[in-house]
């Protein structure tokens, strides 16, 4: 009895510890808890959010809540107005509006400076056929 309160607390605690841990792979691109797929931007700096006004209104930035810490590579950037935002290996995370859908990538190569993060969490060029989404954030 004692056995299963002790684990039933060490997973309410552990839940409560990283938001990053609802970071998932799905179909090899990461993505949010809701499948929401996951970008970097080239223009942005190591741990620094390079992407606002306009920019964050077609890429919001995957934002971190207070009291909320990193693990396993991901790390929190606090952004120039002060909000706090996920990076994994550095690099701020960011959603594309015009990905409505669960796994919808529209945003991976748009102006050659947005990607996807690949399971191997390495951003990559887009190899689509079709011509990508064009943010006009680039």
């Amino acid at each position: 009895m004692l056995k299963l309160a002790l684990t039933a607390v060490a997973v309410v605690f552990s839940a409560n510890l990283a938001h990053a841990q609802t970071v998932s792979e799905k179909n090899g691109v990461l993505t949010d808890a809701a499948g929401r797929t996951l970008y970097t931007f080239d223009k942005d700096a190591n741990n620094k959010s390079n992407c606002s006004g306009g920019c964050a209104a077609a890429w919001p930035p995957f934002m971190a809540k207070d009291g909320e810490r990193a693990n396993a590579g991901f790390s929190i950037v606090t952004r120039d107005d002060g909000t706090k935002q996920w990076a994994k290996d550095g690099k701020p995370l960011y959603f594309f509006v015009a990905d409505v859908q669960p796994g919808d990538i529209k945003g991976d190569g748009d102006g050659g400076v947005w990607h996807v993060i690949r399971g191997s969490a390495k951003p990559r060029q887009a190899t689509r056929a079709v011509e990508p989404y064009r943010s006009g954030y680039y």
